[in-house]
């Protein structure tokens, strides 16, 4: 089993339930954020399934499906587009036509107009400006599934889609594709984690 601590070291505490093997966690990411919701305090506004901070700002025009939370003092774009289960901490900003799907956003991260993030975990004061794609499917492949290279052993994931991870502190990201087989570290070089 891989320790999901050894990889995220700023995983969210109201999602702690969320550490199962790491390549499940965006598809159960939409099962677990209910039940979150339900024990979230009064400084949060509930309106179908989706939690708001009462001190976040969603502008008119942005579309915001459940289930989702939407943290302290986060600021959501007209034109944004958060789907199939999103978590935002504090101080997040999601700009001017962004797509942000299935996918925790930490705090004081920042989401410049026109980006995509999918199935993904973006870290503490990530900033991603104009135009980055964070995906996580091999859509040129044949053969999909993803295998894990850890500790010398080929973990076979028996899925398609991984959980894509920046690490805290990235900066100014701007027309990049992150696909499956890197994981962008703290010193802005790619990691490789898997094989073609």
């Amino acid at each position: 089993m891989i320790n999901l601590d050894e990889f995220i070291h700023d995983f969210p505490e109201t999602l702690a339930t969320l550490k199962p093997e790491c390549w499940l966690i965006n598809l159960i990411l939409p099962e677990i954020l209910p039940r979150i919701i339900s024990h979230l305090g009064e400084a949060y506004r509930l309106t179908d399934g989706v939690a708001v901070h009462k001190t976040a700002t969603i502008e008119k025009g942005a579309v915001v499906k459940a289930p989702a939370i939407i943290g302290h003092r986060n600021f959501i774009a007209a034109g944004s587009y958060l789907r199939g289960g999103v978590y935002l901490g504090d101080d997040v900003i999601i700009g001017p036509g962004c797509e942000v799907k299935t996918s925790i956003v930490m705090h004081r991260s920042h989401v410049a107009h026109f980006n995509f993030i999918g199935d993904s975990f973006i870290g503490n004061e990530v900033n991603f400006e104009a135009g980055a794609i964070i995906c996580n499917h091999w859509n040129e492949r044949k053969r999909k599934e993803i295998e894990l290279a850890y500790q010398s052993h080929i973990i076979k994931t028996a899925i398609e889609k991984f959980w894509s991870h920046c690490r805290r502190q990235i900066k100014n990201w701007c027309k990049c594709r992150s696909k499956p087989r890197y994981s962008p570290s703290q010193k802005h070089n790619c990691k490789k984690i898997g094989t073609d």
